[in-house]
């Protein structure tokens, strides 16, 4: 209860992240931003780096959930202030921690379940936890129809989709139905059309890997590999319709924009439903949707916000954007960089985080034409590579957009303990004292 007269705390911004075997969130309120005068010293990528200092990152709290004796791999989602925890598989039990971050050299609980594979839905309660409070993860009352190993993950009007992803063992026939739906209404798990990739004779992990996914409006587009032919495969489910289409094995003839295809990591700015912040070669952009088919879509490079831990050559394979408050989003990079010589471990992992506020100026229109400039050279990665999708794009020189940097910097990720440095899930979330 709280004292009269004693202002009630703040509510705590928090950016809840999921690895395979961690859950943290992070406290968004003591992010900075952090300035290197030395430019040089940030030409980083995957492989190697230059000593300079990195911060540690502000963690408010971190569940290592697979010293807890949960599954490995989990993939999350956020309703109604209830963080829920879907799918995985479970390891070994007393395993070693080096055998990480692989769990094909680990082995499975095979009492767990089948092969390991999680059924099993957890829920943290997010409404009672305070600067004391352990993250207690709880069984929920319903398990999925079948156990979903790096499972998809997406709310779309209101219900959670739930795709299989690609198990840690080979050759593994996975359980059906590897596509299904939650109605948290009537918490109720429903069976959903088998993905073609899926269906019977081929389901074997060899065959078919899931890479990525984008969702648009309705759909979900999802990238796959195919083991067999050595090609990618893209396919689309739209929730309304409720079946599955194969798109073809090239990007250049789907029906939408490439920048909302699986592999660029792209969130619409809440507020504007035309303002679309995605990744590049590892370079975060905005492009400016059109209202209509005549008109340009124009881009505009984020460069208040791009760290230079990567050359512009390298993509992040693990690169994120999420949706914060009105108009604010934020950009997550993690990647290795190397120790210093004769240092243990060899290589740390490391993230940059920027976070920013996105204001459309005045002249910004998704209908107004423009006049079509040359291109220029902050925009030329993505013409290039929009070249076959819109012929007729031109990139606007004037920027559509004003950024205002509220934090960014370059973070250590020692609480990550011996696992690669890769995100399964980030949503933002307002914790309210109680």
């Amino acid at each position: 209860m709280a004292v009269e007269g004693k202002p009630k705390p703040k509510p705590k911004p928090l950016l809840w992240v999921a690895t395979p075997q961690r859950l943290i969130a992070i406290d968004m309120s003591k992010l900075t931003i952090n300035h290197y005068e030395d430019k040089s010293k940030l030409k980083i990528n995957h492989y190697e780096s230059r000593d300079f200092e990195i911060h540690s990152l502000p963690v408010f709290r971190m569940l290592n959930l697979v010293e807890n004796e949960f599954p490995f791999g989990m993939r999350f989602f956020i309703r109604d202030s209830k963080l829920y925890m879907v799918g995985g598989e479970k390891p070994r039990r007393g395993a070693s921690p080096k055998l990480y971050p692989h769990l094909k050299n680990v082995g499975h609980d095979e009492l767990f379940g089948d092969r390991g594979l999680s059924p099993y839905v957890y829920v943290l309660d997010l409404t009672g936890l305070d600067s004391s409070t352990d993250l207690e993860l709880l069984k929920h009352h319903t398990s999925m129809l079948a156990a979903k190993p790096t499972p998809i993950v997406e709310e779309i009007e209101g219900k959670i989709y739930v795709l299989s992803g690609t198990p840690s063992q080979s050759y593994c026939l996975l359980p059906k139905p590897t596509f299904e739906l939650y109605d948290p209404l009537i918490e109720q798990w429903k069976p959903l059309p088998e993905p073609p990739f899926y269906r019977e004779g081929c389901s074997n992990c060899q065959e078919f890997k899931v890479i990525d996914h984008s969702v648009l409006g309705t759909t979900i587009y999802v990238l796959t590999f195919n083991l067999m032919d050595n090609f990618y495969h893209y396919y689309s489910y739209n929730v309304n319709e409720g079946n599955w289409k194969f798109l073809g094995e090239s990007e250049d003839k789907l029906p939408v924009p490439y920048h909302f295809t699986p592999t660029f990591s792209g969130k619409f700015v809440p507020g504007y439903n035309d303002i679309y912040i995605f990744f590049l070669r590892g370079i975060p952009y905005a492009a400016l949707i059109p209202s209509n088919d005549r008109s340009p879509t124009r881009y505009q490079a984020l460069n208040e916000v791009d760290g230079a831990l990567y050359h512009r050559q390298v993509t992040s394979y693990s690169g994120l954007v999420v949706q914060l408050g009105e108009h604010e989003m934020c950009i997550m990079k993690p990647g290795l960089v190397q120790a210093k010589e004769g240092s243990f471990p060899p290589c740390h992992s490391i993230l940059y985080m920027a976070t920013f506020k996105v204001e459309k100026l005045l002249h910004s229109s998704s209908s107004a034409h423009g006049r079509k400039l040359l291109r220029t050279a902050d925009a030329s990665d993505v013409s290039q590579t929009s070249s076959h999708h819109d012929n007729d794009v031109q990139d606007i020189r004037a920027p559509f957009l004003s950024i205002t940097c509220l934090s960014k910097g370059f973070y250590y990720l020692d609480e990550w303990g011996p696992e690669a440095s890769y995100i399964c899930s980030a949503f933002f979330h307002q914790l309210i004292w109680t």
